[in-house]
């Protein structure tokens, strides 16, 4: 990443709200992103993998390289990740060795598919004879944080240390939690706020239907989705439901203002991660950062920051959706389905608007402490989470018909949880307490990706 040298300086406050607004673009140049994490593993005997090593994480990615003729982004000496030379997009590695596509944009869902098809071709093809397996959990089932040893990215030693002192589970999230996410566009700031807070309300149900870590230290958790609860214990100052955004009023520049109040975690500088965890942004606008006093940020610094915010619906220059457990392919595909669905059609969205636009921010707050216990059994205004999911389908499968690009068959998954009303995880517990005999470790067979 480019130091401050190759970004403008921040002059004003309108140059905050053009880092996300510039985003906006028509509706024949709106995209769709998918980004997905895979727990990586070996077999006989069952272990984590460390990133060192002929037959190591650092091996994956050379053999990746070689297999797609992608290159190499390093930090330091140590490669951490992969680029195309195309579209946008590329491979890199969470703290835990959790290894990331982030997808090019697609116009169509079934452009997505099948980068996911190609992806996971190379993954188990580099990764088979080099016993790395992967693994479409939520949570890693077996190993505790300790257990699990950092990747080499700067980053990471920086957020490792504050996540202790803002949170109890956030070196979990970190180093043993997995999502698939949705990234999509919007047409102007109003469309983006309409998008929003329809996606906004809406995730606690998307992370009900996709609930799929019911394990964790080897044993049931407790949830369903385990890695959803994890977000609420990691750091309440950068995540959550950002209920500021229902009020009046609300649009780019009220964002920026909560943005300004999320604490830094770090400023890059000649390629090299300063540690600024826990400073402010407004003070940085001032000059007044501790560690690089008198200098002021610029715009790729703000992005830089912008990217550090991990509410349930993140606004950069798109739409990021937040609230999915990771799991099988076909449910990494349903992820964007569903918010296709939802979003790009303007008759599905003012569908989704009024199914939500009477729910409170109690009603919803409320929502998203719950669903991690009970995902789409947890009750709501006089039914359960089932019920909303079904008709929220159901919006989802008629903005993808007039989309006319027969993307509707993503939508399987959501609708065989929803004809035996039973999750992903609770599929998996209904396994661990019956042919599995309580051994969690079935799982690393069974959920293979």
């Amino acid at each position: 990443m480019a130091g401050a040298e190759s970004s403008p300086l921040i002059t004003s406050r309108a140059d905050l709200i053009e880092a996300m607004a510039r985003g906006a673009k028509p509706k024949s140049d709106w995209r769709i992103g998918t980004e997905h994490e895979k727990h990586v593993y070996r077999k006989d005997p069952l272990r984590p993998v460390q990133y060192e090593g002929e037959d190591g994480i650092a091996a994956l990615l050379e053999g990746i390289r070689q297999r797609t003729g992608w290159h190499y982004f390093y930090d330091k000496e140590n490669p951490i990740g992969l680029r195309n030379d195309g579209p946008v997009g590329g491979i890199s590695l969470e703290p835990g060795g959790q290894f990331e596509l982030s997808g090019a944009p697609h116009e169509t869902i079934h452009g997505s598919a099948r980068e996911l098809r190609s992806h996971l071709e190379d993954c188990r093809a580099v990764g088979g004879p080099l016993n790395i397996h992967f693994l479409g959990l939520g949570v890693t089932p077996v190993w505790s944080v300790a257990e699990l040893r950092r990747m080499p990215k700067s980053r990471y030693g920086i957020m490792t240390p504050y996540m202790d002192k803002v949170g109890t589970l956030g070196t979990s999230m970190m180093y043993r939690s997995a999502t698939v996410q949705a990234n999509l566009d919007f047409s102007d700031e109003a469309d983006m706020v309409k998008k929003l807070r329809v996606s906004l309300a809406l995730q606690p149900i998307v992370t009900a239907l996709f609930a799929n870590s019911p394990f964790v230290d080897g044993k049931p958790s407790g949830y369903l989705s385990f890695r959803s609860h994890i977000w609420l214990n990691t750091d309440r100052a950068r995540t959550g439901m950002l209920p500021f955004a229902f009020e009046d009023g609300f649009g780019f520049d009220r964002y920026a203002e909560h943005a300004l109040d999320v604490p830094m975690y770090f400023v890059i500088r000649d390629k090299q991660y300063v540690n600024v965890a826990g400073e402010s942004f407004r003070a940085f606008l001032k000059g007044e950062l501790p560690q690089l006093p008198g200098e002021k940020p610029t715009v790729k610094d703000w992005e830089d920051h912008l990217s550090t915010l991990f509410p349930e619906v993140r606004l950069k220059q798109f739409l990021e959706m937040r609230g999915a457990d990771m799991g099988d392919e076909a449910h990494v595909n349903a992820l964007p389905a569903i918010w296709v669905g939802l979003l790009y059609d303007d008759g599905a969205l003012e569908a989704a608007w009024r199914e939500i636009r009477d729910w409170t921010v109690a009603e919803m707050a409320q929502l998203r402490n719950d669903v991690p216990v009970r995902a789409i059994h947890t009750p709501f205004r006089g039914g359960d989470v089932a019920q909303v999911a079904r008709r929220v389908v159901d919006i989802a499968r008629e903005g993808l018909k007039r989309r006319g690009l027969g993307e509707e068959v993503f939508l399987a998954p959501l609708d065989e949880t929803l004809a035996l009303n039973k999750t992903p995880a609770e599929r998996w517990l209904d396994r661990y307490n019956g042919a599995w005999g309580g051994d969690v470790t079935r799982v690393f067979d069974e959920a293979e990706i």
